[in-house]
């Protein structure tokens, strides 16, 4: 396997793949916040029709869900998922294999979804394919709290990054999310992977072959501070593609929080679109 891959692997020891560094063994069975050891649980894989028609194409796009996650979202959509480490345990050759027979049916690309806190899997299943021929394009879609240290070892394996911004207030970050720094590290993070890939490129057919792709979902009452979020996204990655997402909705835990449980109308939605455009994003649906 090649150095990066290796390094990534041997930060499970004491775990530091995502900025909550648990320091945890997971290569001894131990785990942290995400619940995951040392292997990558597979919840799903199949050809996905309902993410951005950039992503979608004619073909889908292929996703490939992990259990687990970094972030502890109270308002999560994916909690059946995301907040349990239910799935298959596989290896970075069945993982590899998963993938392939996405490929093969037809998908686009491949979506590894929710990979933070399994980066070490995803990064040597990508050789993998690499090593069979496979070139389909590698997605990273994931929620925006990552590790500068991880990304940097992923650099040329991933051709498209497609993280969350979900906040540019850190009291809002710690109160939904469950870690204390979110608007700064999602930020440094968003700077590197743009400065790894630059912004969204389609090819004839109008399909994402590289390139970053930011995700920010509209919250209820102006929670995520969302203006603030486009401009950090306007300064980390100038020119970036970005979807302004309207699909809120009070899922999992959110019927504990009162402001949570209520609905954002659509015309805060537009405008923050607008305004995005303003400010010198693409929009993207």
């Amino acid at each position: 396997m090649p150095e990066n891959v290796v390094r990534l692997r041997g930060m499970l020891r004491r775990c530091e793949l995502c900025p909550r560094r648990c320091g945890v063994d997971r290569t001894a069975g131990e785990t942290g916040a995400c619940r995951i050891g040392a292997e990558a649980v597979l919840a799903s894989a199949g050809p996905h029709f309902g993410e951005e028609r950039v992503l979608v194409g004619r073909g889908g796009s292929g996703t490939i869900f992990f259990a687990g996650c970094n972030l502890d979202c109270v308002f999560c959509q994916n909690a059946d998922i995301s907040h349990s480490a239910d799935g298959r345990r596989v290896s970075a050759e069945e993982l590899a294999e998963a993938a392939l027979a996405l490929r093969r049916a037809g998908c686009e690309n491949l979506n590894f979804v929710t990979p933070t806190h399994v980066a070490h899997a995803v990064a040597e299943a990508v050789v993998l394919l690499r090593r069979r021929g496979c070139g389909a394009p590698a997605v990273y879609n994931a929620g925006g709290y990552e590790a500068v240290e991880t990304l940097r070892l992923l650099e040329g394996l991933i051709e498209i990054y497609m993280p969350d911004f979900k906040y540019a207030d850190a009291s809002a970050g710690r109160r939904y999310s469950g870690v204390p720094d979110y608007p700064s590290v999602a930020e440094a993070a968003l700077a590197e992977m743009f400065r790894q890939v630059g912004p969204l490129r389609l090819d004839a057919g109008g399909v994402a072959r590289r390139g970053v792709l930011v995700r920010h979902l509209v919250m209820p009452g102006d929670l995520a501070h969302s203006r603030a979020v486009v401009d950090a996204v306007a300064r980390a990655a100038p020119g970036c593609a970005i979807n302004v997402m309207d699909q809120y909705r009070p899922a999992y835990r959110a019927a504990e929080f009162p402001e949570l449980v209520s609905g954002v109308p659509q015309a805060e939605v537009d405008a923050l679109r607008a305004y995005a455009v303003r400010r010198g994003l693409v929009r993207v649906d």
